[in-house]
């Protein structure tokens, strides 16, 4: 083994092995509990008047708020487990960006339950309607990666690919984009919070009434580096394979991504339409690629 390859395998080991997964899944879980418990103490005391917020700081003013910061680090363990998997699976690594988008949409019901106007004209009120319209998503999309990863698993009993030296390198490739990732997504994370804490808690400037959607704090820039990420996955992945379905696959799971990374520009309707559009997107295209593999046997 190089020198260049014990490097790759010591980090990628260090950051991804299976190990390292589990002990995340456990971190993830206590800090999860912890912070929840923290939030609601923010709230108890900022109910209390012992602390004095602005205006703006909307998650500190309803107890079932908290209930946002905890899922907020499970989507963070979502994040891992989806370059946990980059090197292991291209199909199981696009199904962890539509979980990350639907873990976001459960997220946002919770931070908005807090506005919901009990009415008989409910669907006259537009935070209402966009409540309920978040919960049609989630099932819709529930059941939409549930058909995705059982498509995922029949296309692997489908598949009969022998492994070449140019598949072990694309392999070798993808661990080492998942290993430079992890650190670089950590500093974005952080950065993203603190920014955004600093904003909301801090800062006296305007910049806090521009922030639409704390949705689109880290996750925008997140599915940026994604697409940029799926764009060189295709290209290398010419070298060892150029069956016309993979391709079209590939491609079109970039244009997944692409809708994803376009829905945090909108809001209301148009928000949910253009989620729900990815993940049928790629539902379909898998279909057909599964489909595609059967007639070339």
């Amino acid at each position: 083994m190089s020198k260049s390859n014990k490097v790759l395998s010591y980090f990628y080991n260090f950051f991804l092995s299976e190990k390292v997964k589990e002990k995340s899944e456990t971190v993830t879980v206590y800090i999860a509990i912890i912070s929840f418990l923290l939030h609601l103490l923010l709230i108890c005391l900022v109910n209390l008047d012992i602390i004095k917020i602005t205006s703006h700081s909307e998650l500190l003013r309803n107890p079932i708020s908290a209930i946002y910061t905890p899922f907020s680090f499970v989507l963070i363990y979502e994040v891992y487990l989806l370059l946990y998997y980059l090197p292991k699976s291209t199909s199981i690594y696009i199904g962890k960006q539509y979980e990350i988008i639907s873990l976001i949409v459960i997220r946002r019901i919770f931070k908005d339950l807090s506005h919901l106007e009990f009415s008989t004209n409910w669907f006259s009120i537009k935070n209402d309607v966009l409540f309920t319209s978040d919960l049609v998503a989630i099932l819709i999309l529930f059941f939409l990666i549930f058909v995705f990863y059982r498509l995922v698993k029949e296309g692997s009993s489908n598949e009969t690919e022998i492994v070449n030296p140019e598949i072990i390198k694309f392999i070798t490739l993808k661990k080492t984009i998942a290993t430079c990732l992890v650190p670089i997504l950590l500093v974005l994370s952080i950065y993203s919070l603190g920014h955004w804490l600093y904003e909301s808690l801090f800062s006296m400037s305007k910049i806090v009434t521009e922030i639409k959607d704390i949705n689109k704090i880290f996750f925008d820039d997140f599915f940026t580096i994604l697409i940029l990420v799926d764009v060189l996955l295709l290209l290398f992945s010419f070298l060892h394979s150029d069956k016309f379905n993979r391709v079209i696959r590939n491609s079109g799971f970039i244009i997944s991504t692409i809708l994803i990374k376009l829905s945090f520009s909108t809001e209301g309707i148009m928000n949910i339409l253009l989620i729900v559009m990815a993940i049928v997107f790629g539902v379909v295209l898998l279909k057909i690629h599964n489909l595609y593999d059967t007639i070339n046997k």
